[in-house]
Formats: C-alpha cells, structure tokens, sequence
C-alpha cells in the first residue's frame, strides 16, 4: 500500500529540514507550497489535518469550486495561483489567492494593478521568468526580465515580491535556479518560488523561498 497523503508530506518535509540545514539556512525561511491541482478533497482534507496550510493551484476555475468554503472554515489557508492567469480570470484571482506566481506579461501587470486598486487586495506577485527560452512556456526572457520588473513597478505601480521559474524538462535545474537567484538579487527581489517534486532540495540549496511539490506529497495524478 502507497504512503498516506500525511506520510508522503512529513517526509517532505524532514526532506527540507535536511535540505535547510545542509545549505546553512532556517527551514522556516521555505514555504511549502502542496501543488492540489486535480486533487480530490479527501486528500487535501487530509493535508489540512497534518497541518499544512500553504496550498497551490493552476486553474483559477477549479481553485474557486474547491476552495471557498475550505478557506471559511480553515481562515489561516494560504491559496497560491501556480499557473497561467488569464486577464479575464484576474479579478477572482485576486479575491481567492494570496499569491500569484505567473505574472508574464505587460497586459496582465495592467491588469493585476486595476484589479488591485479597486479591490483594495493586494496578492503577493512573483514574476515568471523562461530560464530555458522555451517557445512552448511563459515567461519573460532572462534579458528582459530588469525591463520588465521596473515596467510593472514603475509604469503600474506593484509591489513585485520575487520570481518564479521552471526549469526546462531533462536539464539539470542547477543553472536555472543560479540564473533565477542572480536576477532577482539584481532587483531587489526576497522571495524565489522554484523547484518542485523533483528537485526540490537542489532549489532549496540556491536559495529557494517557495517550493511547489505536488507529486511526491498527493502521488501521481491520474
């Protein structure tokens, strides 16, 4: 029989204690963000109940037919959007999420800042960034990333917490997660949402704030 949801996520998390105190950091400098996407509730409400609070999404859909009542009955749940955010999904996406990690695009900084202004909420922001230059992902390119942090600070007037980046599949993520840190050194930027079930701990060693596992906590998927 597989682990339950709530062994497969104490050992992740023993996995970044380890991880933490090998790069010489505070385990609780790194968030556990548990990806739910396509999760039952059964597993997530079993998640709940060991205690973990930091969650991910891709869809904004399917994050606002499974989230809301969750979040009225557990207050401190914290929602990540971990996905692509169209701009007609931007405002339930800044009513439902405390953080918005695919920012990629100068209609959507124009979006997110009227959204933001009205409603008075304010998500944390992560920049995405294509460390791969893949044609298939989103993403600013590594060489327009400074443009495109100042744009969103300076022409919209947000508050860009820190970048986001997957690296490409088959590569070694080290040189992404250099590549990421560097940057958003560069700009100022504290926080760094990188690695995932794979290679998380070699995130957590170039300085990761926020790891996104889905797989190694909730199994494979379908």
């Amino acid at each position: 029989m597989s682990a339950s949801v709530a062994a497969r996520l104490e050992m992740v998390r023993a996995a970044v204690d380890r991880a933490a105190a090998a790069n010489g950091r505070e385990a609780a400098s790194i968030t556990l963000v548990a990806v739910s996407k396509t999760v039952a509730p059964p597993a997530i409400e079993e998640a709940l109940a060991a205690g973990q609070r930091v969650f991910g999404e891709n869809r904004v859909q399917e994050a606002k037919a499974k989230w809301p009542e969750l979040k009225a009955r557990i207050p401190d749940i914290e929602l990540h959007l971990i996905g692509p955010l169209q701009t007609n999904k931007v405002r339930d996406a800044v009513a439902l999420f405390e953080a918005i990690h695919a920012l990629d695009r100068d209609g959507l900084a124009e979006a997110l800042a009227k959204e933001i202004a009205r409603s008075g909420r304010a998500p944390k922001l992560f920049v995405e960034v294509n460390t791969g230059g893949e044609e298939s992902k989103a993403g600013i390119a590594p060489g327009e990333a400074d443009a495109f942090i100042d744009t969103c600070r300076e022409r919209h007037g947000l508050t860009i917490s820190g970048l986001m980046c997957i690296p490409p599949l088959g590569e070694p993520a080290s040189p992404h997660f250099k590549l990421l840190a560097k940057l958003a050194e560069r700009n100022g930027l504290p926080l760094l949402s990188m690695g995932m079930s794979a290679d998380y701990e070699e995130a957590i060693a170039h300085g990761a704030t926020h790891i996104r596992v889905g797989t190694a906590i909730f199994g494979k998927r379908g």
